[in-house]
This record gives structure tokens, sequence and C-alpha cells, in this order.
């Protein structure tokens, strides 16, 4: 029996599998916006909603942002190994739900992960396949200015974030790709043109971004 044309394309998806890619930065590096304007320009990209202890921001939807769950309900989570990645950062846990990633997968989507470097290293061993992008502030000023301007976070807590994104930064080396927020719109190109597979110029090691890196931590 001749197989249809349906059957055909049905048969096509089935095989094609989509990838994962996963996006990291120190707090107040840009990397929620440059997502967002990101998948404005690639429509065919979806975004993972993460799970969070975190308290719901004013400008925060329910479903969109995240999904916001108390702690009792995200232990029970981890407790039944719900989380392909899951993490504490200062007082709240983060985590991505495994089936998620896994129908996106198996359905041939190209799926965007934003979190942090420590969510980024357990998806690094389950998933190898995943493409990995680490985003950069231009300097240290830059990133305190953009924490400031958020007027969401009081100086203690800014205060303790910039402490701690240097540690972040620390990890950068372990990124396929480095993308520096210097001018909005470059670094949203430069985003595109990594999950278009036309990134190379990109990769993390270029002598650039050691540089730049040496200057942040310093």
């Amino acid at each position: 029996m001749t197989p249809t044309s349906n059957s055909v394309t049905t048969s096509a998806t089935a095989l094609r599998r989509g990838r994962l890619y996963v996006i990291a930065a120190p707090s107040g590096a840009g990397k929620t916006s440059l997502v967002k304007a990101l998948m404005e320009r690639e429509p065919s990209l979806r975004f993972s909603v993460s799970y969070t202890t975190r308290k719901r921001r004013v400008n925060e939807r329910e479903g969109e942002d995240y999904h916001f769950v108390d702690t009792e309900q995200f232990l029970a989570m981890v407790e039944r190994q719900e989380f392909l990645e899951y993490a504490q950062v200062f007082d709240n846990y983060y985590g991505t739900a495994l089936a998620t990633v896994q129908e996106a997968l198996a359905n041939g989507d190209h799926l965007l992960l934003e979190i942090d470097w420590q969510g980024a290293d357990q998806v690094r061993t389950r998933l190898p396949e995943a493409r990995s992008i680490f985003i950069l502030p231009p300097s240290r000023r830059a990133l305190e200015q953009r924490l400031r301007q958020r007027s969401t976070d009081s100086d203690e807590v800014i205060a303790r974030r910039l402490r701690d994104s240097a540690s972040d930064m620390e990890h950068w080396s372990d990124f396929d790709y480095v993308v520096v927020n210097d001018r909005f719109e470059k670094a949203v190109g430069e985003l595109q043109e990594i999950v278009l597979n036309r990134g190379d110029n990109l990769r993390g090691n270029r002598p650039e971004i050691v540089r730049l890196v040496a200057e942040l931590l310093a």
C-alpha cells in the first residue's frame, strides 16, 4: 500500500527532534529582556516557564513569567523527581519541569530555558546536546545601574546581588556561547544568530571575552 502524503509528513515530524537553548547570566545583565526580544524576532521558539517560590512582582503573570508555588509545593516536586533542574538562588527556589522539556523536544520545538549557572550545569549533565549561552554585562558599573533601575529590590538586596554576581560570572567558560549585553539590539541579533546556527563567531573562548571577564572579576 502506498503511504499518503499525510503519513509521510507525520513520519518526518516524528523523526525531527527539537533543540534546547539554555541562557544564563548574572542578575541585572538583562537576560529576561533579551529573551523576550529574541522570541519576538523568532516566533517559532518556545519559552520554558520555570517554577519558583519567589513572590510575584507587580508586572509578572502566573504561567507566563513563572509558575509561582510555595516552598512546600516545590520541595514535593523535587521529591517526585519532576524537575530537569532546580536550584536555590538567594532565598528562593527555581526549577524546570522535566515533562515540559521532554514534550517540547519530542514535538520538534526549539525551546529556550532561562536559568542560572547551577541549573545549566544540571541540564548539561542530563541533556548534553543542549546549547548553552551566557550573557555578560559590559562592566560592573552597568550591572549596578541596571539593578537599581528595576526599583523592585532594597539597597541590601542589590548589594548582595552585586557580591554574588562575581561568583556567577566565574562560570562563563562552562558555556558554549557568550553574548555581551552592551548595545541591546546588537545583543539580540547575536542571540538570533546562535539559534539560527550561525553563531560560531560567538563562542565563549574568544580573546575579547577572556579580557572582559578579567576586568569584571578584578
